[in-house]
């Protein structure tokens, strides 16, 4: 993971991209809907010392928050004996 990129705009932040936020690995889920103080929503990775929700503000996001390159668009295929499906991005 040393291909850390600090996140420039908060718009875009994806739920397909992973974040690593403080040494931990984070997915963005989402944010509130307010204008004035929006509160920007990442959950934790499964397997990380950190099981929590993490809420950050804007200025928080653009501070704290870097992308990992390497960890883009990772999502796994479901195989059943009926039938196989993809999670889409």
């Amino acid at each position: 993971m040393n291909e850390l990129q600090l996140v420039n705009c908060v718009t875009l932040l994806t739920q397909s991209k992973t974040y690593s936020i403080e040494g931990i690995l984070y997915r963005y889920v989402n944010h509130s809907d307010s204008i004035n103080h929006t509160q920007y929503l990442f959950r934790p990775l499964p397997q990380q010392r950190k099981s929590a929700d993490l809420k950050l503000n804007r200025s928080k996001v653009l501070r704290k928050v870097y992308e990992v390159p390497e960890l883009y668009g990772q999502r796994h295929a479901v195989m059943t004996t009926e039938t196989i499906q993809q999670s889409l991005f």
